[in-house]
């Protein structure tokens, strides 16, 4: 019988890197989908380095696909943390999201408004650096946070998601392919039998900004019981009331001035800083950077990866969360079965026949949808693989993430069997032994096989 090799890199550290290997005439075809670790993940340069060496000698040097799905640093980290290494390996293919292509005029404005968000957040966290009040302190801890996945508020020295990017679209020799929903199922290069059904990301704007459910009907498992266009003004380069204030100048009173007015100095500046509220309003700052790093997520290549002759389905979502997820329902193509008769496949049928589910975003609460998503996984063959390290998700003095997010995790154990292989705890306890040899665990990788 042959096998599908899926496995799960364990760098150390929160990130993705997954392996895909499937047999052809003469040996094995691989595909690579992303490569990253979080920033400020200790050693995470050198962690990347071996993992990508590795990848070298598994693959004997050739990467049929390469595949990255967004650009987050936890999933592209290592195209620059480890471009020495990937110099040891030929790429036939770079699968990117139709986001990235740079013709495309809605990609181009999505990533105008992007760079704009960036340059916005970076400003006002330059400001709140010169602040002493708790409130700064607090805003500037989530936005260094997020900055562990985004890499680029305060990335220096062209070493941020932009340059791994570009690395993979300009640097790699290979053939790039910009993937969209509306193309047809991508077989992959000299594999037989197998073919790659896109979902997402989708063109509809409204969907790629939609990354929370909705409050009346929640889209997404959860615990019992836009950004703001004005901020974004204040920071652009036409002046006046832009040139970093929220008012015009004209309504504001220097600070020089205040301090020697009696109503203002008396109460403001010879009293405790946290009286202080100049740049109390930069506090948008946090809204502005979770919608950028949402809409990132938003962005990913969601790839359904069928194994024709079983029907057996891998899907690997990125990060997409709730927009990316709602926009999979309507799909359908028509396409060949293994005996060569038309057939129509939807969505629904993918997910009903996926039995390889990575999940989404580390398992936090909205990048696995609940009725349209793991609730229409049916499959009695059902696995799951969450690259997550949950003692540095939790780590409350530096990111106290929910990941993994708790009802989901039940539900996963639940949906699966207890067949969740997570990077940081390994193969499940008490897994079934009469399937141990789908499985191979050793510090660095987590290997799956699958029946094709």
């Amino acid at each position: 019988m042959k096998q599908v090799r899926v496995r799960m890199v364990r760098p150390g550290g929160i990130g993705d890197c997954f392996l895909l290997s499937f047999p052809k005439p003469g040996g094995m075809s691989h595909m690579l989908i992303d490569c990253g670790i979080l920033k400020g993940t200790d050693e995470g340069s050198s962690r990347m380095r071996a993992a990508v060496a590795d990848i070298v000698k598994t693959t004997d040097g050739r990467l049929d696909v390469l595949v990255v799905t967004h650009e987050h640093w936890d999933h592209v980290s290592g195209f620059v943390q480890a471009e020495k290494e990937f110099q040891d390996l030929s790429i036939g293919e770079v699968w990117l999201a139709w986001t990235e292509r740079p013709d495309d005029d809605l990609a181009k404005q999505l990533r105008k408004q992007k760079a704009q968000a960036v340059k916005t957040v970076d400003a006002a966290r330059q400001k709140l650096k010169l602040s002493a009040a708790p409130a700064a302190s607090a805003v500037l801890q989530v936005l260094d946070s997020l900055s562990q996945f985004s890499g680029d508020f305060g990335a220096a020295g062209g070493r941020g998601t932009a340059a791994a990017m570009a690395w993979a679209r300009e640097k790699t020799g290979a053939q790039v392919r910009w993937l969209s929903p509306e193309d047809d199922p991508r077989a992959i290069p000299g594999v037989d039998g197998v073919r790659a059904f896109v979902l997402g990301p989708p063109r509809d704007p409204k969907l790629i900004g939609k990354s929370d459910p909705s409050k009346r009907t929640p889209e997404v498992y959860q615990l019992a019981g836009g950004t703001d266009l004005g901020f974004m003004a204040a920071f652009d380069d036409s002046g006046g009331m832009t040139a970093g204030h929220p008012f015009d100048p004209s309504f504001e009173k220097s600070i020089d001035k205040a301090k020697e007015d009696g109503f203002f100095g008396d109460r403001y500046y010879s009293a405790e800083d946290w009286r202080q509220i100049e740049l109390d309003w930069l506090g948008t700052a946090e809204r502005l950077a979770l919608q950028l790093d949402s809409d990132t997520n938003n962005t990913s290549l969601v790839l359904a990866i069928e194994l024709i002759d079983s029907g057996r389905v891998l899907l690997f979502p990125g990060d997409a969360q709730v927009g990316n997820w709602l926009s999979w329902e309507p799909l359908t193509w028509s396409v060949k079965d293994r005996n060569d008769e038309p057939v129509k496949v939807t969505t629904h049928d993918l997910l009903a026949r996926t039995v390889l589910y990575k999940v989404g975003h580390h398992a936090s609460h909205n990048a696995t949808l609940r009725e349209k998503g793991l609730e229409l996984m049916k499959s009695a063959e059902l696995a799951a693989m969450i690259p997550v390290y949950e003692e540095q998700a939790h780590d409350q003095g530096k990111n106290g993430w929910e990941m993994p997010f708790p009802p989901l995790l039940q539900r996963l154990e639940e949906k699966t069997a207890k067949s969740v292989f997570r990077a940081d705890l390994g193969v499940p306890a008490g897994w079934p032994k009469e399937i141990s040899g789908k499985y191979k665990e050793t510090d660095d990788a987590i290997d799956y096989l699958i029946d094709m």
